[in-house]
This record gives structure tokens, sequence and C-alpha cells, in this order.
């Protein structure tokens, strides 16, 4: 996408070359975030999964906190996956790691229990056209409850919340990226896309 804004997808640790080569597949220029400098480049920002701990103190280390709260606040998009969504809450059950206390939800982290209870599904996801999303949870994290400001976008058949969006902010419990369907990228580039037309 020439003259559209690059892509930033934070790279401290997880599965971030994963969401650059599927950015990429969709023809969006992307690039890893280390740095406060970096960050400042990009027009939006992924947080990927990984392990939530390590990435809080990799965060803290780089001094990135602050700079990923300004960023989130000035109202460019960032989508959280998996470890991702854990950062993104303003409150975790566990109380650790410290979240960046952007989004109004309470996420439980291995909501749906260890590695060995990793899972795949078709999801509906609201805003998406073309049938169910084929999700891959591994130690996934679950929704345990939303403010007035949040609106879901995907539950399972129990009505566990998965993914969710508050204005510029996108979480998903599960790992679109290790997927072939670009679709969620797409509707994440597509809210780059209406922030900078505003």
């Amino acid at each position: 996408m020439s003259g559209a804004p690059t892509v930033g997808v934070l790279a401290l640790q997880g599965d971030f070359e994963e969401h650059i080569v599927a950015l990429e597949d969709i023809g969006v220029t992307a690039a890893p975030v280390r740095t406060a400098e970096q960050l400042a480049r990009v027009g939006a920002l992924i947080l990927p999964g990984g392990e939530s701990t390590s990435v809080a103190k990799l965060m803290d280390a780089f001094d990135l906190r602050e700079p990923l709260r300004g960023f989130a606040r000035s109202g460019k998009p960032v989508w959280g996956t998996c470890a991702g969504m854990i950062l993104l809450a303003e409150r975790i059950i566990e109380g650790r790691p410290e979240p960046l206390g952007l989004m109004d939800m309470l996420v439980r982290r291995n909501g749906f229990g260890r590695q060995v209870d990793s899972f795949e599904t078709g999801i509906d996801v609201d805003g998406l056209d073309g049938g169910p999303f084929h999700a891959v949870f591994i130690r996934a994290p679950a929704v345990v409850e939303t403010g007035p400001a949040v609106e879901v976008l995907a539950s399972l058949d129990d009505g566990t919340v998965v993914a969710a969006r508050q204005g510029n902010l996108l979480a998903t419990a599960f790992h679109p990226e290790l997927t072939t369907d670009r679709r969620l990228h797409a509707l994440f580039v597509a809210m780059l896309a209406a922030e900078v037309a505003r």
C-alpha cells in the first residue's frame, strides 16, 4: 500500500514475525517495534501473542510502557492478540503482570486452562463477512467482564467473550496470525485507514 502508514508489531517476544508476514500478505508495510523512536514512526500497532509476563518485563526494560499508553490514547489503532489482549486490559484477575490499563475489561490469563487445553474452533466475528473465522487458542486469555464502552465482537458458544473493540483498540484472545485467513488483519488496517481519514 504505497503511501499508507506503516503498521508496527511490538517485537520484544512472541510471534511478532507471523503478524508481519500476515500484514505483508495483504500488501501492508509492516515493521518491528522495539523502541519509542520506532513506535513514533508507525501509524498503528499490534501487540502479539507470547508470554504476557515476559512481554511486560521487556516493555518496562525498554521504557515502552508510557509511550505505548500515549500511542493508544492518541487514537492510533492498537490490536492485542492473546498476550496482547492481557496487556491492553484495565484489569487482570491474577493481578499480574501490570497491564497497560487501556480497555475497560477484566481478563483472566490462561482462561481456558494450560497448554494441553489449547484448541481451535470456528467463530462468528462481527464485522467480518465470509463465514466463521478459524480461531486458534493457545493458553488463551478470556474476557470475564466488559465495561459499557467495549463492543463485543465474538463469543464462544458458552458466552465467553474472545474478541472485543473499544474505539481504536481491538483485542482477540486467539491467534489470527497462525492461520491463512487475513480478514482480521484487513479489519485492523481498515481501522487505520479510518483514523487517517479523520
